[in-house]
């Protein structure tokens, strides 16, 4: 489900425990509904929005709209000779356009979703749908692309054909280091991915087997996977080739081994930040303010961007509440002016 929480001013940052759901199928439901949130606390539910909208093949672009499946989406294509079936089968891939598109995640060959995007349409905080290309409003297209939906609700996304057939055909699989002494699994499994330049990654991860010893904790195992630069996301962690490295290790099922697990996550990061890297700006639960710091130095524009558009703040959801969560002050809100936001980034 491609769902975002909208929320209306006044109410803090923790999310309502009970608000209806509104189900749209429309551009017009969906404009209608982000009008509602002015009112009271609605969650979002866009699932059905999941229809191809237009085949523009002479020009290469196929609109779909931002709940449609990847297999849906390869289903279509591969009616028109074009075979996605990487995307379709890809397990680090959300399940929706939207949600790869509003999280940059990766594709197939490590290049992030919103480098196949030509233009978006979606409904901004205000309750007004709009257009946004690389050549009309991309601006508003670089908040959208890697936003994780705080600053408007995709509705639908337009691709170019060939750069979706080119990331496929160039698929390139996570390699599994093959690692003496890993242990069987106990209790839950746990993951941390971290990004390193390639020529930190064999030290990095000398790194991480000492981080785990020292908290004797079992490696359950190692996979690395290349992720390729990209440019369209004003929030942007592809911002030079990376190896990706995903270090994943058992703890134990108590409260205690779960804090300890946290703080090697912490480690790992720190680890990694140390050796030049940094690490997936989706995936925040464990950094520290100053590790969102040092690896997203934008990270300040970008709240501040979301509070002039959206200064009620009605458009949240997990990862938003995350983030503000560790970058705000403890005695204050979410609720910054540009230069609240720079100063928190800046440690004064």
């Amino acid at each position: 489900m491609l769902a975002t929480l909208t929320l209306p001013a006044g109410l803090d940052l923790p999310a309502p425990r009970r608000s209806p759901i509104v189900r749209v199928r429309s551009a017009d439901e969906l404009r209608t509904a982000v009008r509602q949130s002015r009112e009271g606390a609605l969650t979002l539910d866009a699932s059905g929005l999941d229809r191809v909208l237009r085949a523009d093949l002479a020009r290469g672009l196929l609109e779909v709209q931002a709940a449609t499946s990847w297999g849906e989406l390869s289903d279509c294509l591969a009616r028109q000779g074009a075979a996605l079936d990487a995307f379709a089968g890809s397990r680090r891939l959300p399940p929706t356009v939207g949600e790869a598109a509003s999280a940059a995640s990766p594709g197939p060959d490590g290049l992030p979703v919103p480098a196949h995007v030509v233009a978006a349409t979606l409904v901004t905080p205000d309750g007004e749908l709009r257009r946004a290309s690389r050549d009309a409003n991309p601006q508003l297209l670089r908040l959208a692309l890697g936003g994780h939906g705080v600053l408007g609700v995709l509705y639908s996304l337009t691709f170019s054909i060939d750069s979706l057939r080119h990331s496929a055909g160039n698929s390139i699989a996570p390699v599994e280091l093959d690692l003496a002494g890993t242990a069987p699994a106990e209790g839950s499994a746990w993951a941390c991915e971290c990004l390193l330049p390639p020529d930190a990654l064999d030290a990095y991860l000398v790194d991480a087997r000492a981080l785990l010893e020292e908290r004797r904790l079992p490696l359950l195992g190692i996979s690395v996977r290349r992720y390729l630069p990209e440019e369209s996301c004003r929030l942007n962690w592809a911002t030079r080739e990376w190896a990706g490295a995903e270090i994943r290790f058992g703890v134990k099922a108590t409260l205690g081994a779960s804090v300890v697990a946290a703080q090697l996550r912490r480690a790992l990061i720190g680890a990694a930040c140390a050796r030049g890297g940094s690490f997936p700006i989706g995936d925040a639960r464990d950094a520290t303010r100053e590790q969102l710091r040092a690896c997203y130095p934008l990270l300040g524009e970008f709240l501040a961007e979301k509070r002039r558009a959206d200064p009620a703040e009605r458009l949240q959801n997990e990862w938003y509440r995350a983030v503000c969560a560790k970058m705000r002050r403890e005695t204050c809100n979410v609720r910054w002016t540009r230069d609240e936001a720079e100063s928190a980034l800046s440690g004064d």
